[in-house]
């Protein structure tokens, strides 16, 4: 391996699923300026709207948080390709 190009600022993170708030800590890069205290210990957070506790295809529930309202605004925008269809 070649030295000096890995990143040398290597650290647990907490990621935080804010839909459920579950999170989970694990080794990262990140630059962030958010941090979170967890059992004594702070750690920068991370924080993201989607992750396999909260993601419908592993958690077999149909129910998508839509935080950004992308879903209805595909909907409107398609909806009149859907009518022609029929």
């Amino acid at each position: 391996m070649k030295k000096d190009i890995h990143p040398s600022d290597y650290r647990l993170v907490v990621f935080k699923d804010m839909s459920n708030g579950q999170i989970f800590i694990n080794k990262s890069t990140v630059n962030t300026k958010d941090t979170i205290e967890v059992d004594g210990v702070e750690y920068p957070l991370v924080k993201l709207e989607i992750s396999s506790a909260s993601h419908p295809f592993y958690t077999g529930k149909m129910k998508l948080v839509d935080t950004a309202g992308r879903v209805d605004k595909f909907r409107s925008r398609y909806a009149k390709f859907e009518k022609n269809k029929k």
